[in-house]
């Protein structure tokens, strides 16, 4: 069982900045693409970025251009900056383990394993 823990989240004015890390427990960093989702209230969880072993990304429409998805594979860290927030972005963000394929399209496939997730809050 991959232990996830995520951390950063907090409450931001709309147009500021967070900076999300997650750094899945045992070896299977090096070997896993890692994801980002987010649920907000009364919504099912989504995939808002993706990133592959060799560094392919994919993001969601809703936040291309905002969004930066990175990984330290020496800190066995994922990273997600989150630039220009607004209040459509407050959820509970949470990173993931899994695999990804890129010969037709990009997908990324989640692992079984999430963490407790952290809440980022846009609000003036």
């Amino acid at each position: 069982q991959v232990q996830l823990v995520e951390s950063g989240g907090g409450l931001v004015q709309p147009g500021g900045s967070l900076r999300l890390s997650c750094a899945p427990s045992g070896s299977i960093f090096r070997i896993s693409a890692m994801g980002w989702y987010r649920q907000a209230p009364g919504k099912e969880r989504e995939l808002v970025a993706a990133i592959g072993v060799g560094g392919t990304t994919r993001y969601a429409d809703s936040v291309k251009g905002r969004f930066t998805i990175s990984r330290d594979n020496a800190k066995n860290t994922v990273y997600l900056r989150m630039n220009s927030l607004n209040p459509e972005d407050t959820a509970v963000y949470y990173c993931n383990a899994g695999s990804m394929t890129t010969r037709d399209n990009i997908s990324y496939y989640p692992g079984t394993s999430w963490g407790q997730g952290t809440q980022v809050t846009v609000s003036s």
